[in-house]
Formats: structure tokens, C-alpha cells, sequence
């Protein structure tokens, strides 16, 4: 019978790597190489984006580097590569920036805040993940005008929270860790007394009239009698069933291959609607111009609901990471998705599309009860509460397909972690800024 270590075992391995890599080296952003192009980056996922949105996508990217940030998941991960490395694997989220956290319906109908992109989900060093949410803390604050020492500062307690949540999952039980989740009403009381109180109410608020019946009102119009997507391009682009029968017919056969991949209790839910309507939706930063579609469905007393359908391209970790064995790219973000989550959307699935290039995708439920914060309302007290919120949840996120005990045991329980990480988090703040200046130059060739 194999023996399982036991949590004083595993906090003992983790503390050993400190030899290898001394918490203090996570403060190092290595020079950039000769050669490193963060347009070419970008511009290297450009065969796999429909071409008349890739404009659209460098449009939004330079509206602030903070949402550079955002959609440069790509360029973040080619840096990442070139750190100092703990080696202790978790399942990463890949894009932890604070803007990737948000409420939604857990199955039970209840509000929790969670981690909510899982686009670029695979296994890796957990301090991957710390870093990008420590820099996209940074980022963002610099757009309040706030002093480097106060951002800093910042950044400190957002990898403070991490590494304290963390700790604390150590000591927990294997079900506690697993069961642990944030819900809204609960976190709202939490924040009562913090600068964040009335953003949170708000938030609560905003999320709860976000329904999908008010999806498919903002969505779709009334028609001869029957609901149909609204047409307003680029953004919302309507598939017409008799004019292009055929796309209609390869959707109907996408959803049917959804369906299998689904568990029984949900497929047969799903099975009591009807696809009725599909449209093409720009959706995202980063995801602009990846093939994104909605689909509405109908059950025979017209009931409706929209699920989305995202295209599922390479993870952007995956070549600086072990060459991975991925059959499908939808089905790795749902498993990276249910691994992370506390709780999630049970439609969650995932189908490969019937002709060539034959893409992957996964499909979700559109806006069910989905919102969040309004970052861009914050100055940097906000932003530091805030900060401490996303550290504890991709704690509690990296706790479920990790091991707590481990990543506990290598951090400790002193600070020298959380400043190492904020110094990063300053360091490729600049470096993010010098990026989006250079996507703006190349952006203004284009445009010219």
C-alpha cells in the first residue's frame, strides 16, 4: 500500500528549495535578450485570429498599459521563462492579472468571487501567477498617479495575502481545501470596514441583475414572433440559418459533439433546448480576434439560454514549460478550469470544430450573474484591498491542484518573498510601459 507524506514531510521538501532558488532571486527580471520583439510576439499569434479583427484587438491593447497588460499574456510568459524558478508545480490560471477575477453563480445559485479566465491554464511554477498578478497590481496603480513606494507597497501585501492564505490551506484538511470557496455575501460583510465597502455592495448588486434573461434582451431582438441575435458589427455579427445553411448546419453538429462532453445531469438539461440562433462575437483584450460565437437555444415553452463558444488555441505557457500531450485545447481549459475553481458553470464543455483547421473550442453559459469591480474607479487604497482579495483567492486556486504544504514550506513565514516579488512587479511595470509604447509605434505604421 503506498504511503502518502505526511503535511510535515512536504512543508520540508518545500523549504528545501530554497537552496536552489533563494526566495530573494524572485526579485530578478533578468535584461531583456538581444532580439526580444514583443510586437513579433504578438504578431506570431496573428495566423490563428480571424485578420480583419486583429486591428481591432491592437486597438484595445493600447488603450493603457494596463490593458497591454492584459492581452500580453504571451509576451509575460517569454519573460517569465527566463526568471529564477522554484520548480513546485501548480495548475496555473497563466493570465492572473486583476482583472481576470470576478463574481458568477456557483450551481447553487449563490454569488462567489473567483478566478475567471483560464484561456492559458497549465502546469507550472506557482510564482508564475504571482508575479503577473503582483506587476498587473502595479500597472493598474500607476494609472492612479500613486507614488512608486505606495505601489510597491501594494504589490507587498497582494503577495503577503498569498503567501499568508496559503499557509493557512497548509494546515487545513485535504476536503477543507478543496470545499473552500469565496462567497459574495460573505465577502461583502468581510470588506464592511475597508475602503472597498461600497464597491463591493455595488458589485454585488450589478452582478445580480446580470442575468441571462438580461443577455438575451441586450443580445437578441424579436422578429416575426422569434428571437433573433441583434446585428451590430464587428462586434455582434448574426449567422442567418437560410442564407448560410451550411455554417448553421456545422454549429448544430459542433453543439451535439458539446453535449457528449458534458456529464449526464447537464446533457440532460441541455437536451430540453433547441439551437435556434449563432452569431460571431468579439469578446475580450487579449481574445480579440480568436473565433468566439454565442449560441442561443430555445426549449419548447421558449425558455432561453446562451451559451458562448470560445476558440481554445495553445496555451501560451506551453512552450517554455515540458512540451505537453494535449489532445484537445477546449477540454485542457475545462480541466484546468474545474481544477482551479471552487466552484463553476456544469456547462462547461468543449467540441472541436468539423471542417479544417478543425479548431478547438469551449463552451460556457453567457453572463450568468456574471460582474466585478470597476478597477479603473480605484486609487491605490482601494487597489491594495483589492490586491489582497486576488492573493488570497489564487492561493486558495493553486491550493487545489497543488500542494499547500509545499509552496508553504519553500515562501516561510517571513516577508522576504513579498518584497522580492514587488521589486519584479516594479521592474516589469517599466518594462510593460516600454512594450506598449512600442505596440502604439507599430500600431501608428498601420494606421498611417
Amino acid at each position: 500500500m503506498e504511503k502518502r507524506r505526511s503535511r510535515s514531510e512536504r512543508r520540508a521538501s518545500g523549504e528545501a528549495r530554497r537552496a536552489e532558488a533563494p526566495l530573494s532571486a524572485h526579485a530578478e527580471l533578468p535584461i531583456a535578450p538581444e532580439g526580444r520583439d514583443p510586437v513579433g510576439l504578438l504578431r506570431a499569434q496573428e495566423d490563428e485570429r480571424e485578420p480583419e479583427l486583429v486591428p481591432l484587438r491592437y486597438e484595445r491593447m493600447t488603450a493603457s498599459p494596463f490593458a497591454f497588460l492584459r492581452g500580453a499574456a504571451t509576451v509575460m510568459a517569454h519573460d517569465l521563462a527566463r526568471t529564477p524558478t522554484s520548480s513546485i508545480e501548480v495548475q496555473l490560471c497563466g493570465d492572473a492579472h486583476v482583472a481576470n477575477f470576478g463574481m458568477f453563480a456557483a450551481p447553487d445559485r449563490r454569488l462567489v468571487f473567483d478566478l475567471n479566465d483560464f484561456d492559458e491554464t497549465w502546469p507550472g511554477p506557482f510564482e508564475w501567477d504571482v508575479k503577473r498578478l503582483a506587476a498587473s497590481v502595479v500597472v493598474a496603480g500607476r494609472a492612479t498617479g500613486a507614488k512608486a513606494k505606495r505601489l510597491r507597497r501594494a504589490a507587498a501585501a497582494t503577495v503577503a495575502s498569498y503567501r499568508t492564505t496559503v499557509g493557512s490551506l497548509a494546515a487545513m484538511a485535504p476536503l477543507q481545501v478543496w470545499y473552500a470557496r469565496v462567497d459574495v455575501d460573505d465577502l461583502v460583510e468581510r470588506l464592511r470596514a475597508t475602503s472597498l465597502r461600497d464597491e463591493a455592495r455595488s458589485a454585488s448588486k450589478a452582478s445580480r441583475r446580470n442575468s441571462g434573461d438580461v443577455a438575451v434582451q441586450k443580445l437578441t431582438e424579436v422578429v416575426d414572433g422569434r428571437h433573433r441575435f441583434r446585428h451590430k458589427p464587428p462586434l455582434l455579427v448574426p449567422v442567418d440559418p437560410d442564407a448560410q445553411p451550411a455554417v448553421f448546419r456545422r454549429a448544430a453538429a459542433l453543439h451535439t459533439q458539446y453535449l457528449e462532453s458534458l456529464r449526464d445531469d447537464a446533457q440532460v438539461l441541455l437536451r430540453r433546448f433547441a439551437l435556434v440562433g449563432l452569431a460571431q462575437k468579439v469578446v475580450g483584450v487579449g481574445s480579440v480576434g480568436t473565433r468566439a460565437l454565442v449560441m442561443l437555444l430555445e426549449s419548447g415553452d421558449g425558455d432561453m439560454l446562451l451559451l458562448q463558444v470560445k476558440q481554445a488555441g495553445r496555451s501560451v505557457l506551453t512552450p517554455y514549460l515540458t512540451e505537453p500531450d494535449v489532445r484537445h485545447e477546449g477540454q485542457r481549459v475545462v480541466v484546468g478550469q474545474r481544477l482551479m475553481q471552487a466552484t463553476g458553470d456544469p456547462f462547461l464543455g468543449w467540441a472541436r470544430g468539423t471542417i479544417p483547421p478543425r479548431r478547438d473550442y469551449y463552451v460556457r453559459q453567457l453572463r450568468d450573474l456574471k460582474g466585478g469591480f470597476d478597477l479603473e474607479a480605484f486609487d491605490v487604497d482601494r487597489l491594495t484591498v483589492y490586491g489582497r482579495l486576488c492573493g488570497a483567492v489564487l492561493a486558495r486556486a493553486h491550493a487545489r491542484a497543488g500542494d499547500p504544504a509545499v509552496v508553504s514550506g519553500y515562501l516561510g513565514t517571513s516577508e522576504e518573498f513579498d518584497h522580492a516579488v514587488a521589486d519584479f512587479a516594479i521592474a516589469y511595470a517599466d518594462r510593460t510601459e516600454a512594450d506598449f509604447s512600442a505596440l502604439a509605434a507599430y500600431r501608428a505604421t498601420r494606421v498611417a
